[in-house]
């Protein structure tokens, strides 16, 4: 559709919010602007706390926020930013659903002069990303594949192991970076024979989760323990992801693993996020990454607030986060391991997380 068609339909029909997913437009203070905020999904309590944060902090700055959820549907994220742009917001920060869909809606934010901001997924095909905020995503999957590498001693000589390998969405540019992170750790191991995979399915395409999906990822996991682990015992799982940690985790509570007989495998996971913790203290998963979504938002934040005051943002790498038509300066923040011994210290101590968090409702 035609730009000019797209802003006149705009201006007179998509005034409401276009599609579900709430419009939670907030009150700042001091006319110093407006941000529009897209987020992918409400399913998973970290983007609801990137969210938040981010509207916190930038009220504290005086400006106003219209926060908006697509619920994993592409056609409502771009309905969204779209209806955000018409609304005449001053910056967007976008953190997509899939990196590749979003060309024209950035066009038309280009034509209104409104900078973007990717916010820990990366936008790719456009040239109209002033800047990345997001972790050190291979980091994250380094610190998976060394856990793993640790836990059962693959360092030391042990094994062999039987591991089975999960990856994320292949429509988010992290996935490649969290699975080849942990394959730089792994892959040796697999090669020599003390990690074996008894599927055979070690590329990204055959164990990719289509949006982080741990009902996905649980059905996948009963394929493989009916097809491949009758007469075998499972002793390491890569999840790249809480949700799908804790679908997976379901999958072998299913079929025994978790008791005296078959003690649970190691599992990954990512996000820290509130059940898999519950499930770490229970002993079922085995460790997530801590990405603090404050640090995330606040330098999000920043960065907003850098550009519309004709400035330029503070940015630690400008060599990683190619996108297919720009190099797109990025900060990238590190991420911590946790585990059973070491979450109080992390999450309970930063204040990320109550102790009664925990608690099993």
């Amino acid at each position: 559709m035609k730009k000019w068609l797209v802003v006149f339909i705009l201006s007179i029909g998509m005034i409401a919010l276009a599609a579900c997913g709430g419009d939670e437009a907030s009150g700042g203070g001091d006319g110093t602007g407006t941000v529009g905020i897209s987020m992918p999904t409400q399913s998973s309590e970290r983007w609801i706390a990137d969210g938040n944060n981010m509207v916190e902090q930038f009220e504290e700055l005086g400006y106003e926020t219209n926060l908006q959820y697509a619920e994993d549907v592409i056609e409502n994220q771009i309905d969204q930013i779209e209806n955000m742009i018409t609304r005449g917001v001053d910056a967007l920060v976008i953190a997509s659903i899939d990196g590749e869909s979003l060309t024209e809606v950035l066009d038309l934010a280009a034509d209104m002069d409104i900078p973007v901001i990717a916010y820990d997924r990366l936008i790719r095909n456009s040239e109209h990303v002033s800047y990345y905020a997001t972790f050190d995503n291979f980091q994250v999957g380094v610190l998976k594949g060394r856990y793993i590498e640790e836990y059962l001693g693959l360092d030391e000589g042990e094994g062999p192991f039987n591991i089975e390998l999960f990856a994320g969405s292949p429509d988010d540019n992290n996935a490649y970076f969290f699975f080849d992170g942990a394959l730089s750790v792994l892959q040796h191991y697999i090669d020599n024979g003390q990690l074996v995979v008894q599927s055979g399915q070690t590329d990204f395409q055959q164990v990719a989760t289509l949006r982080w999906d741990g009902s996905l990822a649980q059905e996948r996991m009963d394929n493989l323990l009916s097809g491949f682990y009758t007469d075998e015992t499972l002793d390491a799982v890569l999840s790249p992801y809480d949700g799908i940690s804790i679908g997976i985790i379901s999958s072998l509570k299913g079929v025994g693993y978790g008791s005296a007989d078959l003690p649970m495998p190691v599992v990954t996971g990512q996000d820290a996020e509130r059940p898999s913790i519950v499930s770490i203290i229970a002993g079922e998963q085995t460790q997530t990454i801590f990405k603090d979504t404050r640090e995330l938002a606040g330098k999000a934040v920043e960065m907003v607030d850098a550009v519309l005051k004709d400035g330029e943002a503070e940015v630690n790498d400008t060599e990683t986060y190619d996108n297919g038509v720009q190099v797109v300066p990025s900060y990238l923040l590190e991420p911590v391991s946790v585990d059973i011994d070491n979450y109080k210290e992390v999450l309970v101590g930063s204040g990320y997380y109550d102790e009664s968090d925990f608690e099993e409702e």
